[in-house]
């Protein structure tokens, strides 16, 4: 069921405060995951830091949509972070793809465990804050993009699962198939943020 705050009746400085702290993040995440994964060579990274890419993107919208005056109306906003959600479903199944094809070799990477425990632990406080402020709210986009973060902790999970699995077992094409385990939560996930609902995972 949605929610229709009437304007004025809320203060959007905790939507701002949140998008500020992902924005943040996110611009660690994608850097440091996009290092690892070129160093580790490893399918599963370049897909987690392209995530963190996508959801930098679409914490920047929501952020704009709640600035003063809205620079970005709320359905439009919605309908960006949901599509963002298929882009970065497309991605992955590309990038997991092409690891599968060339088979080839992924080195162990401390850094990559570390950016995906971190995001494991932060990424699921960040969506619960965020489902809350879009029910008080009435915001689609902002629970889009807690769809995102969501989406985001799972990611790290399977991506962390995939790295600790191949260099304990040394199996590589773990590592694709840790990404291509994201895809289907990703696509149904993005169905349902484009209604502006809030995901079973969040």
């Amino acid at each position: 069921m949605e929610i229709d705050a009437p304007a004025g009746t809320f203060s959007p400085r905790q939507v701002i405060l949140l998008q500020w702290i992902t924005l943040a993040w996110m611009l660690i995440e994608c850097f440091v995951a996009l290092i690892a994964a070129w160093d580790a060579r490893s399918a599963s990274l370049l897909a987690f830091g392209s995530d963190s890419l996508v959801e930098l993107i679409s914490a920047l919208v929501v952020l704009l949509q709640f600035a003063s005056p809205p620079r970005m109306s709320q359905a439009k906003a919605a309908r960006f972070c949901g599509l963002l959600l298929y882009v970065l479903a497309a991605v992955v199944t590309a990038i997991a793809i092409f690891g599968l094809i060339r088979r080839q070799e992924v080195e162990l990477s401390p850094l990559g465990i570390a950016i995906t425990a971190g995001a494991l632990v932060l990424m699921p406080v960040l969506a619960y804050f965020k489902r809350r402020e879009a029910e008080r709210t009435g915001s689609k986009a902002l629970r889009a993009d807690a769809v995102q973060s969501a989406a985001c902790a799972y990611l790290a999970a399977l991506t962390l699962a995939g790295l600790l699995l191949r260099s304990w077992f040394g199996f590589d094409w773990l590592d694709s198939v840790a990404a291509l385990a994201a895809v289907p939560i990703l696509v149904l996930e993005a169905k349902r943020a484009r209604r502006g609902q809030v995901c079973s995972c969040c």
